[in-house]
């Protein structure tokens, strides 16, 4: 960036060493959320094509439960990254609206970094979970699937959800506010 030039989410020059990081996150959350659309996408076909296959009389797809299971979990850790992303976790804000904006943003700030935080340990105890069913060599019932695959990408996630939380939190120390933002309740 150039001169007082600001980018699409009202950075100026001050974002330009975090621009990289913040274009990385960008585009791992749109591929992590796009495996996981795929990933539902298989699921919902497997679901049909067995209830198809079962109501024609041929018998279903074996394990097909073990499938939708599997599936939906890595699905669901794969789309985490994007939500934490875009800032759509649950949120309470019936006090804060009340807040002048600067003090909502440094709540903001503070929720990034305890997500952060989270996504970090939950990530730990997930990568010891998985060293222990990689060396158990656990495997699903039916289909025998090694139960591992579903942990690695649950870690993949919630790494990518660290880090797009710890770049929300720069991000946002970096964007430069205005007086009328600092002052005035929405």
């Amino acid at each position: 960036m150039s001169g007082a030039t600001r980018d699409h989410n009202g950075r100026g020059n001050r974002a330009a060493p975090i621009h990289f990081l913040g274009q990385f996150v960008d585009r791992a959350c749109i591929v992590s959320a796009t495996v996981a659309g795929a990933v539902m996408l298989a699921v919902a076909v497997t679901v049909t094509l067995s209830v198809t296959m079962r109501y024609i009389g041929i018998g279903g797809i074996r394990g097909d439960f073990e499938i939708v299971e599997m599936g939906c979990g890595i699905a669901a850790f794969l789309f985490l990254p994007l939500c934490q992303r875009k800032g759509n976790h649950v949120m309470v804000d019936i006090f804060s609206m009340a807040f002048p904006q600067r003090t909502r943003t440094i709540l903001d700030q503070l929720w990034e970094i305890l997500f952060c935080c989270g996504w970090v340990i939950i990530s730990w105890r997930v990568a010891y979970g998985l060293i222990d069913m990689f060396d158990y060599n656990d495997r699903s019932m039916l289909l025998r699937m090694p139960t591992w695959i579903i942990y690695g990408f649950a870690l993949f996630g919630l790494g990518l959800s660290a880090l797009t939380a710890l770049s929300n939190v720069i991000e946002q120390f970096v964007r430069p506010t205005t007086p009328s933002q600092t002052d005035a309740p929405q």
